[in-house]
C-alpha cells in the first residue's frame, strides 16, 4: 500500500512547481497541509542560494554562495559545492515544523510536504531523525523530493527509494506538464487507506 509520495528528477526540471500546484490543489479540497519547500534565490537573474519556505509563507535562508569576506567565525562549515548552507537557518524553520508529527491527533491524516530530502538539508541529524519519525506516522503522508541518485549514495534518500509505502515518480520535461493528475491520484489513495 502507498503511503508517500515523492518526485525525483534532475535539478530544474520542476519538482518543486509539481509540489506546489499538488498542494493547492490539497488545500482547495480542505486536505491539511504542512512542511516546507526549498526554493532557488536570484539576483540580477544569477543564482545565489537557496530559501526554505514554509507553506504557511515564514522563510529562511538554506545556503547561499560562498562569500569571500564572510567568515565561519569558528563554526563547522557545511558546503555543496560553491554554496554554504546555513544550518542554524534551516533548523530552526524546518525542525519546529515537525513537532506535531509524534502526537497522534486521531483525526483525519494530514500531507506533509518534504522538498526536499537532498544535500543541504541532510547535513542535519535532527532532520534526518523528523523525516523518518514522519515516514513512520501513521497521521500524516508525505509529498516530498528527492535527487536522482548521481555520485555517491545519499544514506537517507535510498532508504527513501527503497520502501515499499513510497510511490516515486520520476519528473522529466516530457511528463512534467501532464503528471500532476497522477501525483494527487496516489495522494487521494494514501488518504483514503488512512481513514
Amino acid at each position: 500500500m502507498i503511503k508517500h509520495v515523492f518526485l525525483t528528477g534532475a535539478p530544474g526540471v520542476g519538482k518543486t512547481t509539481l509540489v506546489q500546484k499538488a498542494c493547492e490543489a490539497l488545500l482547495s479540497s480542505s486536505v491539511g497541509v504542512e512542511g516546507f519547500y526549498t526554493e532557488e534565490v536570484r539576483e540580477r537573474g544569477r543564482r545565489v542560494g537557496f530559501d526554505v519556505v514554509t507553506v504557511t509563507g515564514e522563510r529562511g535562508h538554506l545556503s547561499r554562495i560562498r562569500d569571500g569576506a564572510a567568515a565561519s567565525h569558528g563554526r563547522r562549515e557545511y558546503t555543496v559545492g560553491q554554496y554554504v548552507v546555513d544550518l542554524p537557518s534551516f533548523e530552526n524553520l524546518a525542525l519546529p515544523l515537525f513537532r506535531n508529527v509524534g502526537a497522534a491527533d486521531g483525526g483525519s491524516r494530514k500531507v506533509f510536504i518534504i522538498d526536499e530530502i537532498g544535500k543541504m538539508e541532510l547535513f542535519s541529524q535532527s532532520f534526518i531523525r523528523a523525516v523518518r519519525q514522519t515516514l513512520d506516522s501513521s497521521s500524516y503522508t508525505i509529498l516530498g523530493t528527492i535527487p536522482i541518485p548521481k555520485g555517491k549514495p545519499l544514506g537517507l534518500v535510498e532508504e527513501v527509494r527503497s520502501r515499499g509505502d513510497v510511490k516515486v515518480f520520476a519528473v522529466s520535461k516530457e511528463n512534467r506538464d501532464t503528471i500532476l493528475q497522477d501525483i494527487l491520484a496516489a495522494l487521494q489513495e494514501s488518504l483514503k487507506h488512512a481513514a
